[in-house]
């Protein structure tokens, strides 16, 4: 029977950036979001990427 390593996934560390007048989340394993004007709605981005599961 061959075994198979199991790899862990990545975590997800997300922060929020600002790039003129907006706003955009980014996380370590290099997604990103869509701008925002709205820093709240950026993070609301982050927090949903980084719960969701792959």
């Amino acid at each position: 029977m061959a075994h198979q390593e199991q790899s862990n996934p990545p975590e997800h560390h997300t922060t929020t950036v600002d790039q003129g007048r907006f706003c955009l989340a980014r996380c370590t394993c290099g997604w990103r979001g869509p701008a925002r004007r709205a820093r709240s709605l950026a993070r609301t981005d982050a927090e949903t990427h980084s719960t969701t599961p792959a």
